[in-house]
């Protein structure tokens, strides 16, 4: 099997683990959040990656920038849905903490992708 780029993109890598970081915290939350935000919290997660793969695929740069644009708004929304738990006590502080700042990790991350794109386009 041919390997596909976005395996040797260490964000694409970082956004993976996260997945499973959230994967185990959301199973701790009540089962009246199973198809609530539980399942937002998961789907959010799951698109930093996807996207990130999705667009490696595109064969252009805006073309993969823009797929990174929907990445980035797919960890913000995990961050906001991070802050939501928390607020409902569904969460222990000190591991939101943690999470949210692995999702601004990857945000950087993301950014930084982005910015390399644009930069390579204008050469």
């Amino acid at each position: 099997m041919k390997e596909q780029k976005f395996r040797k993109l260490d964000v694409w890598n970082r956004a993976m683990d996260f997945i499973g970081e959230i994967y185990k915290v959301t199973s701790n939350f009540p089962s009246t959040e199973i198809y609530g935000l539980s399942a937002q919290l998961r789907r959010a997660a799951i698109s930093i990656s996807l996207n990130i793969a999705e667009g490696s695929g595109s064969g252009s740069d805006p073309e993969f920038n823009r797929f990174l644009n929907i990445s980035l708004r797919s960890a913000y929304e995990v961050m906001c849905g991070i802050e939501v738990a928390c607020k409902l006590d569904y969460c222990d502080k000190t591991i939101a903490e943690k999470l949210l700042n692995e999702c601004d990790e990857l945000s950087a991350m993301i950014t930084g992708l982005k910015r390399k794109l644009i930069g390579s386009s204008h050469s």
